[in-house]
Parts: C-alpha cells; sequence; structure tokens
C-alpha cells in the first residue's frame, strides 16, 4: 500500500507537471496565434492562459491539503482536494461559456459581415497538433496518477486536458479550413467543443460537491465493506454503514450486532478487529468507528 506522503508526492507531480506544459502551451499558442493570423489557435492559447491561472490556486490548495492533522481538524487537511476540484470545475464552466459566446459572435460576423481576416499560416497548424499529441499524453497519464492515488482534484485535471484535446483538435480544423477560404468551419467547431467542456466542468463540480456534502458511500464500497468483513472469524451483523470523505481518504461509521452473549471486553475485541481488518485491506481507509450492540437473535454469517 502506497504511504500518505508518496500519495500525496504523486498528486503534486501531476499538478505542477500540467502547470508547467499549460505555462509553454499558452505562450506558445497566443504568440503563434497573433503572428500567425489564427483565432482559433490565439483562443486555445487563452484557453490554456485560464488552465494556468487555475493551475496555480490548486497547487496552492494542494499545499495546505498535505499538512498534518491538528486541534481544529482532526482529521487533517484532505478535504482541500475537493475544494481545489470544484476550483478546477468552474474554471472549466467559464473557459467553456467564453469559448461558446466568442463562437457564436464569430459565426454571426462571418454569416452578415465581410470578413477579411488572412489565412493562417502552417505553423500555427502545427503548434495546434503539438497540443493534441502532448494533451493526449498527459490526460492518460494525469488519470492514471489519479485514480491509483484516488485524487478527485488530479482526476478533474485529467478530464481537463481530455477538454484541451478537443479544443486543440477543433482549432486544427479550424485553421485546415481557414487555410482553404471556410473561415466560418473554424468558430463553428469552437462552439460545438465548448459544449462538451461545459459538460465536463457540471460533472467536475457535481462529483467533487458530493464529497463535501458528506454523500453517504455508494453500494460498490459498502459491498467491499462486507466482502473484507467476511474473512474475520466472528458473526456479526452489519446493520449501518456510514462515510464521509477526505479528498482521498474515507472515515467510516459502522454500526454492528453482536451476540448477547459476549461480554464488554469481547465485544471491544471484535469492534477493534472489524476496525483493523477495514483499514488494512480496503486502501484509502484513514479512520473506522465501530459502534456495536447485543441483538437478541444470534447473529448471521455476513456475506461473503
Amino acid at each position: 500500500m502506497t504511504s500518505s506522503t508518496e500519495r500525496h508526492k504523486r498528486t503534486i507531480l501531476a499538478v505542477n507537471l500540467g502547470l508547467i506544459a499549460n505555462t509553454i502551451l499558452a505562450i506558445l499558442k497566443t504568440g503563434v496565434g497573433i503572428i500567425g493570423h489564427s483565432p482559433a489557435l490565439l483562443a486555445d492559447g487563452i484557453n490554456s492562459t485560464s488552465d494556468v491561472a487555475y493551475g496555480i490556486v490548486v497547487r496552492i490548495f494542494m499545499r495546505l491539503s498535505g499538512k498534518p492533522a491538528d486541534e481544529e481538524h482532526p482529521y487533517g487537511h484532505d478535504r482541500l482536494e475537493s475544494i481545489a476540484a470544484v476550483v478546477v470545475g468552474a474554471f472549466v464552466i467559464t473557459t467553456a461559456i467564453s469559448i461558446f459566446w466568442a463562437s457564436i459572435n464569430k459565426v454571426y460576423k462571418l454569416s452578415f459581415e465581410t470578413d477579411s481576416s488572412l489565412g493562417a499560416t502552417e505553423l500555427t497548424l502545427w503548434i495546434a497538433l503539438l497540443t493534441v499529441l502532448l494533451k493526449i499524453w498527459l490526460s492518460f497519464w494525469t488519470y492514471r496518477i489519479g485514480r491509483e492515488t484516488s485524487s478527485n482534484v488530479v482526476l478533474a485535471l485529467a478530464a481537463d486536458h481530455r477538454n484541451d484535446i478537443f479544443s486543440a483538435m477543433a482549432a486544427s480544423i479550424g485553421i485546415i479550413f481557414s487555410r482553404m477560404g471556410f473561415l466560418w468551419v473554424d468558430p463553428l467547431a469552437g462552439g460545438l467543443v465548448s459544449l462538451i467542456i461545459l459538460h465536463t466542468g457540471i460533472e467536475i463540480i457535481r462529483e467533487s460537491a458530493a464529497d463535501l456534502m458528506n454523500t453517504l458511500p455508494g453500494q460498490e464500497l459498502c459491498e467491499t465493506i462486507r466482502e473484507k468483513l467476511a474473512i474475520i472469524d466472528e458473526p456479526i451483523d452489519i446493520e449501518d454503514i456510514q462515510g464521509h470523505r477526505f479528498g482521498q481518504y474515507m472515515v467510516i461509521n459502522i454500526t454492528i450486532g453482536i451476540s448477547p452473549e459476549l461480554t464488554v471486553a469481547e465485544g471491544d475485541r471484535i469492534a477493534t478487529l472489524v476496525e483493523k481488518t477495514l483499514v488494512t485491506e480496503i486502501d484509502f481507509m484513514r479512520r473506522v468507528f465501530v459502534h456495536y450492540h447485543p441483538i437478541k437473535t444470534s447473529p448471521k454469517e455476513v456475506p461473503g
């Protein structure tokens, strides 16, 4: 099992690498978009600039989330990761609305006005294609880190990298058709991509907000808990499972029923065994609080 420190280092690495890549891309796409007469690449460069802005915010939140638990925050500061993910989602939604509005405005101008824009240069196309390749790699790599560390903010960054793939592809298509004289394809593609970006931003906020609102654990986690407790050699009834997510970690409250013939000391022993089993067997389980009480009938076997 990967240590807490190692997990935090990997999440920071994912954030830092994304921040560096977005900074380089923002400079390249904005500069080349201006000198290469490509509104599509310029808009994508502005998108990367916003990625840099919220990347800095996320980096600050991630640094704070790594602080150890204290008297005021007995469960640590990991929930700041979920707040950082909400920040990412908000930036993604804002970017989507901005791109959509700019695209609609551009389509309107091309439909009712004479546009004297110059065709984009070949260099702008190569920069857009470079962005596609880089973002494909970043998307897969960041997603893998997010899954392995169970980090919402890293998964949110992976989703944003995926959005950037679509944005860069739309820019590439727009540049190609712009060089052929079909200037309207550029903003139309951008408008369609903005809808995909908007949906992703909403999903990021929805999932992160669920953590902040202490949403109960899903059926999959409850089944996993029951399966892990099936290996202990004690007859118990699992009556209730409640969980709270703190960043990548879970804190579980579980209520079990035990035989009325057992003493308090034996009940404490079983509760401790349940706690140790779950913390040991389930990754990202930080604490388990076990409540037990005697039941009138003999406990049933925990289903495997």
